[in-house]
């Protein structure tokens, strides 16, 4: 008489087993198409340096570009050479990206009024390169308020040197990136908020003692700098605002042709997508590698004649064998 109450119970078991399977199923099914209804501006600025640095236009579309090969539900917007002109731009807006030249010229500093206008609506903020560098008290304050950091002159230093990422956080931005190592223009020494309350470094390095050699000035060295010999320094890192936005600064992005490297452009992938609430996959946002010909869409300067195609390839390959 017990063997029907051993198969009931079994059944009912298995049924609920399968309840709670297809649960996680739609779930993890609903994370990823959390993309759907978001939408990510870039606003790219005008030309600055030569061939294959700073390239913002070509930069912001080749991440849109990507972003959308990831998350095709994903709505992007680039605005290329400059701020928008169009007035209702930055509406509706789940996060903005901006890359652009900073200093003087910022153009974040001259349009805090619309970028506030958006970051009190809910949107998140990234900031690439040189565009965190922010001259005015009220920018910088603005600033720090919405990434939680920024690059002050006269305490932050910008050396071009092979960063070497051996340990990354546990965090949604670093899901499917593995340690790595790559040359750039890397910032450091950045303006944080109070005890980093609210920052989550992201990507963290030991300079090499010759960069933090260079002659006070507003960019090449300091005292403060010249004191943190074989210290470590933040060059990426995620910021949760108190009002539930986010934000991310990346000082790395002068050389264009570094989007190719698979654990570096994942990284400002995933912070992206994270700025704008989407759901990160365990693996990361995957996209394919940049072919030569894509990098090479959206240049502001014409190719030189001595573009060595090949050995740009190699080094491509060099990044990304397994």
């Amino acid at each position: 008489m017990r063997q029907p109450l051993i198969r009931t119970k079994v059944f009912c078991l298995a049924t609920i087993l399968a309840g709670v399977a297809f649960f996680w199923d739609v779930s993890a099914c609903l994370g990823e198409s959390s993309a759907a209804g978001k939408r990510v501006v870039f606003i790219a600025g005008r030309p600055s340096h030569g061939f294959g640095s700073h390239e913002h236009n070509a930069g912001c579309l080749l991440l849109a570009k990507k972003l959308k090969e990831a998350l095709p539900e994903l709505e992007t917007v680039v605005y290329t050479n400059g701020w928008p002109e169009k007035k209702d731009a930055l509406s509706g807006a789940s996060t903005i990206v901006v890359f652009a030249d900073g200093g003087g010229g910022n153009i974040i500093a001259r349009h805090l009024a619309e970028l506030e206008g958006a970051i009190k609506e809910g949107a998140g903020l990234v900031v690439l390169h040189y565009a965190l560098e922010v001259a005015s008290p009220e920018s910088r304050e603005k600033m720090k308020s919405w990434i939680g950091g920024y690059y002050e002159t006269f305490w932050s230093v910008n050396p071009t040197w092979v960063a070497e990422f051996k340990e990354l956080p546990n965090h949604p931005i670093t899901r499917g990136v593995k340690p790595f190592s790559i040359n750039d223009e890397w910032y450091y020494h950045m303006r944080f908020v109070d005890d980093m309350k609210g920052v989550t470094p992201i990507l963290t390095a030991v300079p090499p003692d010759s960069t933090r050699m260079g002659p006070d000035g507003p960019h090449s060295g300091n005292p403060a700098v010249r004191a943190r010999k074989g210290m470590p320094e933040h060059v990426a890192w995620a910021y949760e605002r108190p009002d539930g936005g986010r934000g991310f600064g990346f000082t790395g992005g002068h050389f264009h042709w570094n989007w190719a490297h698979d654990q570096f452009r994942t990284v400002v992938l995933n912070a992206i997508a994270w700025t704008a609430h989407i759901d990160i996959p365990p693996d990361g946002l995957k996209t394919k590698t940049p072919t030569i010909d894509e990098l090479l869409e959206n240049l502001d300067e014409p190719m030189p004649g001595n573009f060595d195609r090949q050995a740009l390839q190699r080094q491509i390959e060099q990044w990304n064998q397994p």
